[in-house]
């Protein structure tokens, strides 16, 4: 990976940094000199992706336990010193059409993405603000915009992590905080899961006909956690070779 960026004496929390999208935008950090956190709630995973070391601290913590969620904040300042960056990239699905849609099944994704979201996030902002400086990125979806079938609990989570983004970015943003979200479109486990037939599908809305790599998205969040973005705030960049277009 050829990194541009400089975060150098920066410290960056990323959830569910133990594989696809989260693991390749901390290495992004790490690999730019920041201090990594890195949180996922799959321990074995975890140390596998992450070996402890002098600028990487890992932590087993599940989003939706809004105290332990509190708690790896804490752990992480407190190791760091501070904290400036986060991104929200946490997320499960438990796919079904709505009228088979259980309560359980709606609870479990709307807590890990969208609660998830704001606990980090609400951990996260005084930390930020006595620094006056932060960057919270959060992972959004096309299916937040558009709707996907079986996917309403999915959809709803990752719409209201549109509406959560906009207005914390009006809440903060004279902290020197920025607060933006991000549409990935890569070829993560969740995306692989998918029949054939329908990937196939989902493939021909793509523009540029393919599905990203996940290390493809991690320049996105690199620089809107850059020194250059200091003037973007309450955006959601999509990074899907064309498909919300």
């Amino acid at each position: 990976m050829s990194i541009s960026f400089d975060f150098t004496g920066r410290t960056a929390l990323v959830t569910g940094a133990a594989q696809g999208i989260g693991f390749e935008i901390a290495t992004l950090f790490h690999a730019a000199g920041a201090r990594v956190v890195a949180v996922d709630r799959d321990p074995e995973a975890l140390v596998a992706a992450w070996p402890a070391t002098e600028r990487v601290r890992t932590s087993v913590t599940d989003v939706a336990d809004q105290d332990a969620v509190a708690a790896a904040v804490d752990g992480a300042v407190a190791w760091a010193g501070g904290l400036d960056i986060v991104v929200n990239n946490a997320g499960v699905t438990r796919d079904a059409m709505v009228w088979k849609l259980t309560h359980e099944q709606w609870r479990t994704v709307l807590d890990v993405h969208l609660t998830g979201t704001f606990a980090v996030t609400r951990a996260a902002v005084p930390v930020m603000r006595r620094a006056g400086l932060g960057r919270i990125i959060n992972v959004t979806s096309y299916t937040g915009l558009h709707g996907n079938l079986g996917q309403a609990n999915y959809a709803a989570a990752k719409a209201g992590i549109i509406g959560f983004t906009k207005a914390v970015a009006k809440e903060v943003a004279h902290f020197g905080i920025t607060v933006n979200a991000v549409s990935p479109n890569a070829a993560t486990a969740m995306v692989r899961a998918i029949p054939q037939e329908k990937l196939a599908e989902l493939t021909s809305m793509v523009p540029m006909g393919r599905f990203a790599e996940p290390s493809e998205m991690a320049s996105a969040f690199g620089f809107l956690a850059s020194a250059e973005a200091a003037y973007i705030t309450g955006v959601v960049l999509p990074v899907d070779g064309g498909l919300a277009i």
